[in-house]
């Protein structure tokens, strides 16, 4: 999930350590090299890894700026999937018709709720690459669940379930066909952006760019040396090593913004949201359910958001 606190210092330095280890080993021997062998010594201008240097910020810019859309747009989908869920039971709340308030119809609007809250944990672990009934059998029926865990796609069985019990209620004249068609644009709608998430995370980034950046990096720190040694001397190992960490963050930065579905720290905070849909959506069905039922004691209280933090930790690094 995204991190919101500070991120220390030794998690960041921890994703180019063998990259600053090599620049490292490489500037010490070279200034080695060059203090004690003078005859091998030559010079570069300096000018020549500026040069580099300019061209290397340009690529690592337009490669940020194209990860930093890929993770947006991600985020775009995630904010679609909460509203989208949320006009879900709206509608349902809504078009189902139940004159006396019965048992039967809130049941059938929580277990929608409950449902759509699983599609929604089921779509983001299945992203991440995990198993995604794991968070979804306390919220399903048993017959559900036993539906959901045949179908290799979950989140797809879960949209075919709503499909479902919207056809059974309208046999049951429960709603009316103008309602089920509207309820069903707004599954379409999931559905297209189920659709979206799949085709970012599948969707995979130019891996010959990441090595031509990569390679163009690494010969700039190699000739950067050669321009500052007659001038700075053994200064230039920590500065050339400074310079090297500088442009391997920016490039370690652009490689995880351009896959939000890995389970890093800069991942969309799927579970997050899908939390907080969980929550929202059961709030919606027992307050319609309590407005009309304040003095029925034949309904429990709500028991909302089921993922304790403690048993929800492996959604995060």
């Amino acid at each position: 999930m995204l991190l919101k606190k500070k991120i220390p210092m030794k998690y960041v330095l921890g994703k180019i350590k063998v990259e600053l280890v090599l620049v490292l080993l490489y500037t010490i021997g070279f200034e080695l090299v060059h203090h004690y062998y003078h005859a091998l010594s030559i010079d570069i201008p300096i000018a020549v890894p500026t040069i580099i240097g300019t061209i290397i910020s340009l690529l690592l810019a337009f490669k940020s700026n194209q990860a930093y859309d890929r993770w947006w747009e991600a985020r775009i989908v995630w904010g679609a999937i909460v509203n989208d869920s949320r006009t879900l039971i709206r509608q349902v709340i809504g078009f189902y018709e139940d004159p006396d308030f019965s048992v039967e119809a809130s049941d059938f609007k929580e277990r929608f709720a409950k449902r759509q809250a699983a599609w929604c944990y089921s779509l983001g672990m299945s992203l991440r690459g995990k198993d995604p009934l794991q968070p979804i059998k306390s919220l399903l029926t048993e017959e559900e669940y036993n539906f959901v865990k045949k179908h290799k796609h979950v989140p797809n069985a879960l949209l075919l379930l709503h499909a479902k019990e919207l056809k059974k209620a309208n046999n049951q004249d429960r709603i009316n066909v103008y309602q089920q068609v509207e309820i069903d644009n707004t599954l379409s709608r999931l559905c297209d952006s189920m659709g979206k998430c799949e085709r970012i995370k599948n969707t995979v980034f130019p891996t010959t760019y990441s090595m031509y950046i990569r390679f163009t990096l690494l010969l700039f720190l190699t000739l950067l040396p050669f321009g500052l040694t007659d001038f700075l001397g053994w200064l230039q190992i920590p500065l050339v090593t400074t310079i090297g960490a500088a442009f391997f963050l920016i490039e370690k930065m652009a490689i995880h913004l351009q896959d939000p579905f890995e389970n890093r720290a800069t991942d969309t905070p799927m579970i997050s949201i899908s939390n907080n849909i969980e929550k929202n959506l059961l709030q919606m069905v027992h307050e319609y359910r309590d407005e009309h039922n304040a003095d029925d004691d034949m309904f429990e209280s709500p028991k909302l958001n089921h993922m304790q933090p403690e048993k929800n930790a492996y959604f995060v690094l």
